[in-house]
């Protein structure tokens, strides 16, 4: 290290003059380490400044304490859900097993030692999954990942197939948890929040559209990484649905309006879904389930007056009314609502739906576009629609007189078909539509020009109408008990059906 020689060795009269140059550089180099630690303090101060400015209730120089206020803040956010339907029991995370899949290319899952509180219950549940069958399961796909969670596809041993959802480590939540915090253990804790919510949500508000939760476990590692077990589902893919029937669109669309109906009267209050997307829904055979409740919120907007409980979307704007409890009354329904509208019922419930039902289907998309009706009453329209549908009662002005253009050849089925496409139809190769009666098929065999034919099996839709295949001709028949050809009298001939 440079010294400054003493200045005892110089006479004091001839300092000025006779100063060397390993001097100057010293007084150089103090002179920068001065200005580096005065500007690291600068530097340091203000990042304190900026990180007090953000943190004003914590103590801004640990930043283990902002972690610990954010779990704090995320664990009184689902306090409200831990309570159990008995109202004396809170809700508990249990278990201890050792792994889960090491990954997604592997056959087979480690074995692991674990057990299972089921959430909220005493005794398990016939349907459920203990987390003991997942030792010899199979995971077969992947079905996606987002910013918290990753959900994987697997099969039991038993043949049942799962859907297991789990945190994605490598998601966007837990990075930038991460790059804040540097704390592996904390930021697994803090992401896994968003999965304890959902779970508590699953197993509180149980419906036939909402994804069933069959179980969940919770490793023994210092993370204690939660998985959920759900219901097996398809994403919702609306491309396909667009192109199915519209007996089946609006299925999806009254399943979406029973949801709702409930989610607005359910055991924790009025449920709005803040993220309301496709995304967020799956199909299990048929019938429409909404498999994301983790953005899922039972507070309505706080409000002093009217003017504050203004409900925004990018075309439209709503108002609310103000209660005197200061919460913006109805607004979480009509959020609700008006995404259903936007973003399923503009889609699925016009196009292709009978002209007889049309005036009552523009009723229900007008109603909700304006926001004129609440989810009761908007229910209540969708049910009278599916019952007259279901009933037929729709069909009540077609001609009696239509059947009698057809003969009907009772225990034989059709061969060497020549099949004609129709859209849409429940099969892209041919067409074949849902009937309430023999009378209603008869009326589409006689709007399709080159139909000749049709046969019915017995076939029902999941309203109980019949599925009817329709024909351009046939080369032969052959015996079938269980169907029944309808041949137009005017066309039809054996082996001489127009091909």
């Amino acid at each position: 290290m440079l010294t400054a020689p003493s200045v005892s060795h110089f006479p004091r009269q001839s300092m000025s003059s006779t100063r060397s140059p390993l001097y100057a550089v010293a007084l150089f180099a103090l002179l920068v380490l001065a200005s580096t630690f005065l500007m690291r303090n600068w530097h340091y101060d203000l990042q304190e400044k900026t990180f007090a400015s953000r943190h004003l209730d914590v103590d801004f120089f640990s930043v283990q304490n902002i972690l610990f206020k954010e779990l704090q803040e995320r664990h009184e956010e689902i306090i409200p859900f831990y309570i159990a339907s008995d109202g004396d029991n809170l809700l508990e995370f249990s278990g201890n097993f050792v792994s889960f899949y090491p990954s997604i290319k592997s056959d087979k899952v480690r074995k692991y030692n674990h057990k299972e509180i089921l959430i909220g219950s005493s005794s398990p549940d016939e349907d459920m999954v203990a987390c003991d069958q997942l030792d010899d399961m199979k995971v077969v796909d992947f079905l996606g990942s987002g910013y918290t969670k990753t959900v994987v596809k697997a099969d039991l041993p038993d043949g049942l197939t799962i859907a297991l959802k789990s945190i994605n480590d490598q998601g966007t939540d837990m990075r930038k948890c991460l790059e804040e915090f540097k704390d592996p253990i904390g930021c697994h804790e803090l992401v896994s929040f968003k999965l304890k919510k959902e779970i508590i949500l699953l197993q509180r508000l149980q419906h036939p559209n909402i994804v069933k939760l069959k179980g969940h476990c919770r490793d023994k590692t210092p993370a204690g990484g939660i998985t959920a077990i759900l219901e097996q589902g398809t994403p919702l893919q609306m491309i396909q649905l667009l192109q199915s029937p519209w007996e089946e669109r609006f299925r999806v669309c009254l399943g979406l309006v029973r949801l709702l109906h409930f989610l607005s009267e359910s055991p924790l209050g009025s449920v709005a879904l803040l993220d309301f997307q496709p995304r967020q829904f799956v199909m299990v055979e048929g019938e429409l389930k909404l498999t994301d409740l983790d953005d899922a919120t039972t507070r309505e907007p706080l409000c002093r007056k009217d003017a504050d409980c203004l409900l925004q979307f990018p075309l439209r704007n709503f108002s609310a009314r103000c209660s005197e409890r200061g919460v913006c009354e109805g607004m979480n329904e009509m959020r609700n609502l008006y995404n259903a509208h936007r973003y399923f019922f503009l889609y699925l419930l016009p196009h292709q739906a009978p002209v007889t039902l049309r005036p009552l289907v523009d009723q229900i998309m007008n109603s909700t576009a304006e926001l004129k009706n609440n989810t009761n009453g908007t229910l209540e329209a969708f049910e009278e629609v599916f019952h007259i549908f279901r009933s037929g009662r729709h069909l009540e002005s077609l001609p009696p007189t239509l059947i009698r253009e057809y003969t009907s050849l009772r225990g034989v089925s059709s061969a060497g078909n020549v099949d004609y496409r129709c859209w849409p139809s429940y099969n892209q190769q041919g067409c074949v539509l849902s009937v309430h009666s023999t009378k209603e098929a008869a009326a589409i065999c006689h709007s399709h020009p080159q139909c000749t034919s049709f046969s019915l099996r017995g076939q029902r839709t999941w309203t109980g109408r019949l599925l009817a295949t329709f024909r351009s001709g046939f080369s032969h028949l052959v015996p079938d008990v269980h169907s029944v050809v309808y041949m137009r009298k005017t066309k039809a001939s054996l082996g001489g059906a127009p091909q």
